[in-house]
């Protein structure tokens, strides 16, 4: 599962005259109920706004767009994330990471207009939700996240919401914005896992849901069952995306969005530093894929084809000279040239590595049809869809 937390004040009262009432209809199936109304319309303004604060008080969007120049899109459902987002595999979950370094990449992030986190309970065990809750809290930060678990430990509606509770509690929050299933569970009825996450949005601790790792197919099972049986239906899937990895979000979701709104938060941008250009000679010592838990990792940069994607890096620097910006800089602001990406999660475990991979914003422009072009007649893979072949 997958749980985001948006930049709202924690201190707001949910019951009460305090509450926001929505003054618009909400996109879920039907009617919901007015309880969950007014809960999702603090969700909107929040993330609209930044936070629930004094007028004088100039909100997150406010005071680092035009400083760092992040740009904010809006979520299929949601309103307003930033462009790039922050995962914690790497962050938050590093045994080799102290809690320090966490704080200052978290920081760096915050700091440069991210406002959305991503983390997941079967990161170190839990670890990384509480160094993540123990950020915010100390940073007095109200804002945006993910989380996500193994969708094997649903156990139906009651069993999740106990997970998900035990989650809220490491993240020293009283609820999350989106909550992901992580890889479909073919053991379990689709109607058990949206009526699960319609049961914990219901009860106030997400606001919306999510897929990780869905078909198509399978996506679009659940919103037919959310459809009848007047359940809430999932608003985005997470998708790897970069430029080895192309066919579900450029063809799959973009039709998906079209159909019934669901868009897409991808991930590793990067695969998983494969593209970083540090691989062009083969694994050094010091390098993520030389450990041996990444033995994986390594075995495909050594493959023929992992040979073969790394003379087309090197066929793409240039064009990443030219622009001047570093290949990763080129590979991320390539994944944001996709308007229907609404956020990029990037992953770091220094800081040096995340401040050049958010310098991405700035490469971001450069982007132009030509140069896009250029690029995919290097890699050679761009997919086609129905109105590719129609043409």
């Amino acid at each position: 599962m997958q749980v985001s937390i948006a930049c709202t004040d924690h201190n707001l009262k949910r019951n009460g005259e305090e509450r926001l009432i929505s003054k618009q209809n909400t996109t879920a199936p039907n009617v919901v109920n007015a309880a969950r109304a007014k809960f999702r319309t603090v969700a909107i303004i929040a993330r609209s706004l930044g936070t629930f604060t004094p007028q004088h008080h100039i909100s997150l969007k406010e005071s680092t767009a035009k400083q760092t120049g992040m740009k904010y899109r809006g979520a299929a459902g949601c309103s307003l994330v930033s462009m790039l987002g922050l995962g914690s595999w790497d962050t938050l979950s590093c045994v080799s990471i102290p809690p320090q370094v966490a704080e200052q990449l978290m920081t760096i992030a915050y700091e440069s207009g991210v406002n959305l986190f991503d983390t997941a309970e079967v990161y170190a065990a839990g670890k990384a939700e509480v160094i993540l809750g123990n950020i915010l809290k100390k940073k007095g930060w109200r804002y945006s996240m993910a989380s996500p678990a193994p969708l094997a430990w649903l156990g139906g509606p009651w069993g999740f919401g106990e997970w998900l509770k035990a989650s809220l509690q490491r993240l020293q929050l009283e609820y999350v914005d989106v909550v992901f299933a992580n890889r479909p569970d073919n053991n379990t009825p689709m109607e058990e896992i949206v009526r699960a996450m319609t049961h914990v949005i219901n009860q106030g601790m997400a606001m919306y849901w999510g897929t990780s790792r869905w078909s198509a197919m399978e996506i679009m099972e659940a919103y037919s069952v959310a459809r009848q049986f007047n359940m809430i239906p999932p608003v985005c899937e997470q998708a790897e995306y970069h430029l080895f990895q192309r066919e579900k979000v450029e063809v799959q979701l973009p039709e998906l969005y079209h159909k019934i709104g669901v868009g897409a938060m991808t991930w590793s941008p990067l695969a998983c530093g494969i593209i970083s250009g540090k691989y062009g000679n083969g694994v050094p010592e010091s390098s993520r894929a030389s450990l041996k838990c990444y033995q994986w990792l390594k075995e495909k940069i050594i493959s023929e084809e992992g040979r073969k994607q790394q003379g087309k890096l090197k066929d793409l620097s240039p064009i990443a000279e030219r622009l001047g910006c570093t290949l990763p800089q080129l590979a991320v602001a390539w994944c944001l040239r996709n308007e229907g990406v609404s956020s990029v999660l990037l992953g770091s475990s220094n800081p040096e590595q995340l401040i050049e991979n958010l310098g991405a914003i700035q490469v971001l422009p450069k982007m132009t049809s030509h140069i896009v072009n250029e690029i995919d007649n290097i890699l050679g893979n761009k997919p086609y869809s129905k109105k590719d072949y129609r043409s």
